[in-house]
């Protein structure tokens, strides 16, 4: 076969007619269309990972199987909803007042542990323990309620009062139940927040046997610390809890006030004096309190006593000078000097 192909002279293609008129000249091209631009996507938002549809505790396995909690009050809630979050119980019955559950996530993140029911029907499963968390002047009409159930036999029973002895406890007791006491020293503001407080919070405990092991198990559920109350000294321990949190709370209230009427916006006062006492707690905590005093009284600065008398007046003339007495008493022992003291005592003991 040859490399290049003949021409086929007989077939050739007739030269071009120059008398032919002209080709038409070809269309213009038409116009290319506008792009109009797009509106930017909005950013997509980043995908959270679905929780689960009920969480897993956070905790080893259960140290109480079922738990029965009189009173869906703000200490009931909280400590049912640090038990479970911490998987430390396995059942949680809860009675109340109320027809209905309270809304709360101990019911609705954990509704096959937590169970509530209205009235004090006992559970239809004997329990560990039994803890009454209402408040103190209902807590003698319940444990009577109770005494007339059939109930567990040698069910231990705790009460959550913080100024009640285990005396009111005694209708129970003779019933053959242990009975003791678990009361925290923890401000539970909040039912939900609350759980979070009761977190290696310190628990007054009483009791002895079966009661007192049922309450070692809930400090140690709760990752707190147990302060053992002696026999008759209840009061006396509600009393300090109640200068330590309650008054404080009082105090600070007086202290705002004082500086909102000096000119400081509430708010700003409300910030800066909460600071400076957290600061002075953190420093008796480190030091101990005759250490951790400071201020006029300390030093004994009488002018700067005087200064404050003389603004003050009534109810507040009274605690102030109160308290300052007590501070005396601190920095005598810290080695205030004899004649600065009986200055300083002079101008506090003149109290309206």
């Amino acid at each position: 076969m040859p490399y290049f192909r003949p021409f086929d002279l007989d077939n050739l293609p007739a030269p071009p007619d120059p008398n032919a008129p002209p080709p038409p000249p070809a269309p213009a091209p038409l116009p290319r269309a506008r792009r109009v631009p797009r509106a930017p996507r909005p950013p997509r938002p980043a995908r959270q990972p679905r929780p689960p549809r009920f969480p897993a505790p956070e905790g080893p396995r259960p140290v109480l199987d079922r738990l029965w909690i009189i009173g869906a009050g703000r200490l009931g809630l909280a400590l049912g909803y640090r038990l479970a979050r911490t998987g430390a119980v396995g059942t949680l019955a809860y009675s109340g007042r109320q027809a209905e559950a309270p809304a709360h996530p101990v019911f609705s993140r954990y509704p096959w542990l937590a169970r509530y029911q209205a009235g004090l029907t006992p559970p239809p499963a004997s329990g560990t323990g039994l803890l009454l968390a209402v408040p103190d002047d209902a807590l003698a009409e319940v444990v009577a309620q109770l005494a007339a159930l059939d109930l567990p036999p040698g069910l231990p029973v705790l009460h959550a009062s913080g100024s009640l002895s285990l005396e009111v406890l005694a209708p129970l007791a003779a019933k053959g139940h242990p009975v003791g006491g678990l009361h925290p020293l923890a401000a539970i503001a909040d039912p939900v927040d609350g759980a979070e407080r009761l977190r290696g919070a310190t628990f007054g405990v009483e009791g002895e046997g079966a009661a007192r092991e049922l309450a070692e198990r809930l400090v140690s559920a709760c990752e707190g610390y147990v302060l053992a109350i002696q026999p008759g000294g209840k009061a006396l321990y509600h009393a300090a809890a109640v200068f330590a949190s309650n008054y404080a709370v009082s105090l600070l209230s007086v202290a705002v006030r004082l500086m909102v009427q000096a000119g400081v916006g509430a708010e700003e006062a409300q910030a800066a004096l909460t600071t400076l006492a957290a600061g002075a707690v953190e420093n008796v905590a480190a030091l101990g309190p005759i250490a951790a005093l400071t201020g006029p009284v300390a030093r004994g600065d009488a002018d700067t006593v005087a200064r404050h008398l003389a603004r003050l007046s009534g109810a507040d003339r009274d605690v102030y000078c109160l308290l300052g007495r007590e501070a005396l008493k601190l920095a005598s022992v810290r080695g205030l000097s004899g004649d600065a003291a009986k200055r300083m005592g002079a101008l506090l003991g003149e109290a309206e």
